[in-house]
């Protein structure tokens, strides 16, 4: 009887002791940190999968694998932009648009941006709002022969 006691006593005794520990105070910092750099990676491998999908004509995938690097880093504005191209060569324009709007207030109104949401316009028909959106584009980067070439196919539409 005295052995069960003692360690009844001893059970209570590490119980209490182990009832003290806290785990509240561990640093995140790091952990944050890789998963910020690990977020980035992946959104780096889908952008040149998604690229190089985009460039052979698998425009599902690449739509795919460039709305998962939006996902992993929203504020990547390479991911938007091969996005609203993808959902421009899928005809998904309403999709395009909303990607274009983000695109733009991430990044600003850059010549290379202006130039794709007007070639989506010419993809559309709308070639009145694709002249107005290439004539800013020309503006920013008068010498870029994609833009001049967009402007082309804009005016004789």
């Amino acid at each position: 009887m005295k052995n069960s006691v003692h360690r009844l006593f001893a059970v209570a005794l590490v119980a209490g002791v182990l009832a003290g520990c806290q785990t509240s105070s561990i640093d995140t910092t790091l952990t944050s940190a890789y998963q910020a750099n690990a977020q980035g990676d992946l959104a780096d491998r889908k952008i040149e999968f998604a690229t190089k999908q985009f460039a052979a004509g698998n425009y599902g995938l690449a739509e795919k694998n460039f709305r998962l690097a939006v996902e992993a880093t929203p504020d990547n504005g390479e991911a938007w932009l091969g996005l609203a191209a993808a959902y421009d060569q899928l005809g998904r324009f309403d999709l395009s648009d909303r990607a274009y709007d983000r695109l733009l207030k991430l990044e600003g109104r850059k010549a290379s941006i202006l130039n794709n949401q007007g070639y989506s316009y010419i993809l559309r028909g709308e070639f009145k709002k694709a002249r107005k959106v290439l004539a800013d584009a020309k503006a920013l980067a008068p010498e870029n022969a994609i833009i001049e070439g967009n402007w082309q196919l804009a005016v004789a539409g």
